[in-house]
C-alpha cells in the first residue's frame, strides 16, 4: 500500500501581543490597565515573553529590539515617566570638562534636577541621583554649567582651587550679562559668595 508523505506539522501561531507598546516606551501600570481587564496576568505574561521588562516597582518599558539585544529606552522617557514630570533636567558632571576649567574626569553619574525627588534611584539597570532644585533651566548652557561646577565643586576629583582660579580666569570667555543672570537664579550661596567680586576686578 502507497505510504503518503506526512507533512511537517505547521508552526503554533504567535500569541497575539499583549499590550499595544512602542519601542523604547515607558509605562506605569495604570497606563497599563487601560488596556486590559486583567492587568496583573497580562503584565506577568508580556514580562515573561520578553515584551516588557521591568525598570522598578510599577515602572515598565517595551525594550529597543537591536543587534546586541534588548536596550532600554532613553534617559528621558525613563526619567519623566519616573517623575510623572516634564520639567526636569538631566546632565553628567563630565560636561565640566567643556569649561576648560581644569577638570578631566569622566563620570559615571547623571543627575536628574527636579521639583519632587530626591535621592538615588536605579531604573533600568541605571542609577540616577535625583536632586531636588527650586530653579533650573530648561536646556543646559554655557553659562549654567560653569555656574553648576562651581556649586558642585567640593564633589568634584580635580584640584579645587585649581578650578576656581582657573573659573575667575575664564571670565571673559562667556557673555557677561548670561553669566551674572546665571549666577542670579542658578547660583549657591557658596558660589554666589565666592564670586561676588569677580566681575569688579
Amino acid at each position: 500500500m502507497e505510504q503518503r508523505a506526512q507533512l511537517p506539522a505547521a508552526a503554533p501561531a504567535a500569541a497575539p501581543p499583549r499590550f499595544q507598546l512602542q519601542p523604547g516606551g515607558v509605562y506605569r501600570r495604570k497606563d497599563l490597565a487601560t488596556q486590559s481587564r486583567a492587568v496583573d496576568r497580562d503584565l506577568q505574561l508580556a514580562l515573561n515573553a520578553g515584551e516588557l521588562h521591568r525598570a522598578a516597582q510599577g515602572l515598565y518599558y517595551a525594550p529597543i529590539k537591536t543587534l546586541f539585544g534588548d536596550a532600554p529606552p532613553n534617559d528621558q522617557a525613563m526619567v519623566g515617566k519616573f517623575l510623572e514630570d516634564r520639567h526636569f533636567l538631566l546632565l553628567n558632571p563630565s560636561f565640566y570638562n567643556s569649561l576648560h576649567l581644569g577638570t578631566t574626569q569622566l563620570y559615571n553619574q547623571t543627575l536628574v534636577y527636579n521639583h519632587k525627588r530626591h535621592g538615588q534611584f536605579k531604573l533600568g539597570g541605571r542609577t540616577y541621583d535625583f536632586r531636588v532644585k527650586h530653579r533650573f533651566p530648561e536646556e543646559l548652557s554655557m553659562e549654567f554649567l560653569w555656574v553648576d561646577c562651581l556649586n558642585n565643586l567640593d564633589e568634584l576629583a580635580e584640584d579645587q582651587d585649581a578650578i576656581v582660579r582657573n573659573a575667575r580666569k575664564s571670565l571673559d570667555r562667556f557673555d557677561s550679562a548670561a553669566l551674572r543672570q546665571a549666577l542670579a537664579d542658578y547660583g549657591s550661596a557658596a558660589t554666589r559668595r565666592l564670586t561676588r567680586d569677580w566681575f569688579d576686578a
